[in-house]
Parts: structure tokens; sequence; C-alpha cells
């Protein structure tokens, strides 16, 4: 094949498969025995769940990176650079390192159709594996029992939460996105489970792997104060711990869901406890409910406060909502895009009386849906959006229509945030 830019090899890799999200290991797997993968021994993690993996992926990196360890992280999608998916020690990694793990890919693929997603795994695996790290977090892209990320053998299984997203792939019940959430935990290792009330079918799926499954509120939790919280697990209790911003419990369940793989991973790592606070403070990533203060965007002079964050389902948006109620009361004008798959009406529930005023935008993705579209579900609840369907006219819209020393809340998909991001010089 001849040589090509990483965006040539992204733009070649969507028309593969006629399918962008075609589940199952049979064709990643067959493809990645061919790669010599190397996993560190005894040091993965791989993160699934609804909400919160990336939160989690980045606790571990920022707690293990405080000790002076290597991470090798891998995360999707993107917010605004496809190279972030691929950290070592947080440093997306070079376009010429994937270039050459494509090169190396197809060199091995055959007729296999990978989907856009199994490149980009197996590339991350195979630059992983040809850089000196000390440990894997991976995150699950959809699911995780038929996720590509599922063929590693993770000496650490983290589940968060489980919530309705994805049902078309995942199920329409909660157990069964929950069984499927489950198919990452496996018998050698360790399985976490980062909400209170655990699904029947991860107990259940823990019970015949013979896994004693550790779980929030029993094994390990947290107990939050007005100025701060404390972890605790059977051998390791710490106090003092800076509070996440905004609205902070959603986030805690992440961080003690990450205290508590680590400390059953290097029980010593967490002993310092100044480091532990340091790296609590960096660990929220970007996009979840980042705010950003302007005193002039997109050629409006006028003090605002922009919301970003990539809350898309209903679980996210409720989390989203108290963190956005819980501020200074402000006009609220609010930038949103989302997939075609997502629930229009937990918006509209979710945001009565915190948003004042709606402008739709498309969402640059072939799973997305146009701003006419999205405008028309809004209108069926009584509502009233301005379409700007170019993201930068609607963002530049919002800065322009909001009163001095209001809100723009920018979110519903990465898609949206993303670019709203690099708009704002971020």
């Amino acid at each position: 094949m001849q040589q090509m830019s990483l965006a040539e090899w992204l733009r070649w890799q969507e028309t593969l498969n006629p399918l962008e999200i075609d589940l199952g290991l049979d064709r990643v797997r067959a493809v990645a025995d061919q790669l010599d993968l190397t996993p560190p021994s005894g040091s993965v993690f791989l993160i699934a769940g609804t909400n919160g993996k990336g939160s989690v992926v980045n606790t571990l990196h920022q707690l293990c990176h405080e000790q002076g360890l290597v991470t090798g992280t891998y995360t999707s999608p993107h917010l605004y650079r496809y190279n972030e998916r691929v950290c070592i020690s947080g440093q997306p990694v070079e376009d010429e390192q994937f270039v050459a793990a494509f090169a190396a890919i197809e060199a091995v693929r055959g007729e296999l159709q990978l989907t856009y997603f199994e490149y980009g795994t197996l590339a991350a695996f195979w630059i992983l594996s040809r850089t000196a790290v000390d440990v894997w977090i991976i995150e699950v892209g959809l699911g995780g029992r038929l996720d590509a990320t599922n063929i590693l053998e993770p000496d650490f299984s983290l589940i968060t939460t489980i919530d309705f997203d994805h049902q078309a792939f995942l199920g329409d019940t909660l157990e069964a996105i929950a069984a499927e959430k489950a198919g990452i935990l496996r018998a050698a290792g360790q399985g976490f489970f980062g909400d209170i009330a655990v699904p029947a079918a991860i107990s259940s799926k823990a019970e015949r792997l013979q896994l004693a499954l550790q779980r929030q509120g029993h094994e390990f939790g947290f107990v939050m104060a007005d100025d701060g919280w404390a972890f605790y697990s059977q051998h390791l209790h710490l106090h003092d711990l800076p509070l996440p911003p905004g609205s902070p419990t959603v986030q805690l369940y992440n961080q003690s869901l990450s205290l508590a793989a680590l400390a059953a991973w290097r029980p010593g790592l967490l002993a310092d406890v100044p480091a532990v606070r340091r790296a609590l403070y960096r660990a929220i990533p970007k996009g979840r409910f980042q705010i950003h203060n302007t005193s002039i965007a997109g050629g409006a002079q006028k003090s605002l406060e922009w919301v970003l964050d990539v809350a898309h389902n209903p679980q996210a948006l409720s989390a989203l909502s108290a963190n956005v109620a819980a501020l200074p009361q402000k006009p609220t004008t609010a930038v949103l895009g989302m997939l075609a798959d997502k629930d229009v009406s937990a918006v509209v529930t979710r945001f009565a009386g915190i948003v004042d005023r709606w402008i739709v935008t498309d969402v640059g993705s072939q799973r997305g849906q146009t701003a006419e579209m999205l405008a028309a579900k809004l209108k069926a609840f009584g509502l009233t959006p301005v379409i700007e369907a170019n993201i930068d006219r609607a963002l530049s819209r919002a800065a322009a229509d909001s009163l001095d020393d209001g809100r723009v809340l920018v979110f519903g998909s990465f898609f949206v945030v993303g670019p709203a991001m690099q708009w704002l010089g971020l």
C-alpha cells in the first residue's frame, strides 16, 4: 500500500467496513495474533461502564504519573485530535507512530474487514507494546463483551456505572446492558464495580468465575464532607482529599473506584498522601463540566461563562443538570448537538428551568443527526430552538445573543464539545 499520512489512513479505514459499529472479537483477535502484542505482566487495567470511563482512566493515570510510573492509555472518542486516543504519560503519540502501526496491521490483515475502531484499537496495542510503559490503562469503546478492547486479558477489570445508552447494540434493559459490561471480568484477574447497586448480571458473572468482586459501598467507598472527602477500603484509609468541582458526588464514585483498584495493584503507590491529593486535583478530564470565562468570544465583547460537557445519556445529563443548577443563576443559552440514537426527552426534562434559549447544531459523525432533525425533536416538546448547522456559527450566535454576564452551555456529544474547545482556544 502506498505511503499515506495519518489523515489519509483514517479516511481509508472508514471505507473498509460498511458498518461503523460491528461488534465481535473474531476479526480483531485474528489480526492481533499476528502483531506480537505484549501487555505488561500483571499491569493491565480495562475500564467499562456507561459513564465515568474517561474520568477513571485519567484518575488512574494521574495517580501513577505522580509516582513516576510511565502510563500507556487508550481512550475514545477524541475531543479534537485523533492522537489523543493513545497517550504515553499523558502525552498524545505522534502521527508517525500511528502510521507505522497501521502499516503493520495492514501487512497482516488479509481480507478481514476491520472497523475504524478495531483498526485504532489494534494500533493502540501495537504502539503500547513497543513503548517502555509500566501500566496499560484501556477504556472500552462500547459495551464490553464484544468490544475490540476485550481481546486483552485484563488483570484489573473496572465497571463504573450501568445506565441506558447504545440500546440498539447492548439491549433494552439494564440487566442486558450490565451483562455486556460484565464481559470484561476475568477469573484470573480482579474485578471492581463502581456503583452501589450491583446488577444481578454482574454479580452472577462474578460468581460463575469465582471472582471476589470488589464493590463500591462494601469493600471500598468514600465519605464526603463539606471541605473534602475520605476513601476507605479494608487495608487503606485516606483523609482530607480534594473535592472535585461542581456537584462532586459522581466524580467521587469514579475516584474511589480508581483508588480501590490501585490499592489492589500496588498498595504502596498510595502511601504518599500529598501526592495522591495532587493527582486527584488534576484527575477530571477535559470536557467534563469544564468552565471557561471569556471577555470576548466570536467578536462579542461581553463577560460570558462557558460550561462544556460531553454528557449525552440520561445518567450523565442528570449529573450535568445538577452541576449547572448548583451554579449561581444566570441567563443560559445552550448549544446542543447529539448522535441520532440519543434520548432527547432526557435533555428536555433535565434542563427545564435551567436553559433559557436553545441553539442546535450538526454533529460531525456518521451516527449524528442534523440540526434540523434535532430541532424537530425539541419542537415536539414545545421548545423553539434556533438552527445553526455549523458549530462555529452556532457558538458565535450563542456569544452574540447571550446577555452580558450570561452563561453558554455546550453539551450533548464529544463531536460538539471538542470543536467548541478549539473555537474557544482551549
